[in-house]
């Protein structure tokens, strides 16, 4: 991964499928961060997660003293961190809309994915999909008004968002190319052609991506 350099001080253990740990890597490549990220199976974590993070879970975020284990906590930590490029919005009011964006994205989608994910029943793995499907299509034309999701630069929301829209294939979630659906399409080769993103994906991500097209 181009994200990678050489052992820091900084380091970051991630799930290479979890959508959680991508957002943050998108994070970490778009700021330029020299970062030691660690590829690791969430059933088999090293004791050193362990120490540093009461819940011995991934993503987990370590800067020389200090450990970091939740993906939204880690994303404006590095925004503030390394202030270039900005990744939320000076004005308090516009940050403000930003985090409840995340929230939203959390609330309504992620919950959806994380379902998938985890090879729930048919039946309700049906609905899950029919549900995010339908969600993102009533979205859609909203990237038609601005580049990113309502904003002219890209943010910390597009860093949520696009872990998400990358595994829709993997998640058997088909959004039809429509007049409708058109911006949301655009929005996405948007945000995949972005460098950062390039760097940020692992080959796992690739390969189920990939295996999940042709499928």
């Amino acid at each position: 991964m181009g994200v990678v350099a050489k052992r820091s001080t900084m380091t970051f253990f991630s799930d290479a499928a979890s959508h959680y740990c991508h957002r943050v890597r998108i994070v970490l490549a778009e700021k330029g961060v020299t970062v030691d990220i660690v590829d690791v199976k969430p059933d088999n974590l090293p004791e050193e997660v362990a120490e540093l993070n009461p819940y011995n879970s991934l993503p987990t975020l370590v800067d020389r003293d200090l450990a970091l284990y939740e993906s939204k906590v880690m994303m404006e930590y590095l925004d503030e961190r390394f202030p270039h490029p900005p990744l939320l919005p000076v004005y308090p009011v516009a940050r403000g809309e930003s985090r409840q964006y995340i929230y939203r994205i959390e609330r309504d989608w992620c919950r959806l994915v994380d379902e998938l994910l985890a090879g729930t029943n048919q039946k309700n793995a049906d609905k899950a999909r029919k549900e995010l499907r339908d969600s993102l299509l009533t979205v859609a034309p909203i990237f038609s008004e601005k580049p990113y999701f309502m904003s002219e630069e890209f943010t910390l929301v597009d860093c949520c968002l696009a872990p998400i829209l990358w595994r829709l294939p993997e998640l058997g979630v088909v959004i039809p190319q429509t007049r409708q659906s058109k911006p949301l399409f655009d929005y996405m080769d948007r945000l995949f052609e972005r460098p950062s993103f390039q760097e940020s994906l692992t080959e796992k991500e690739r390969e189920q991506r990939s295996e999940a097209s042709v499928a």
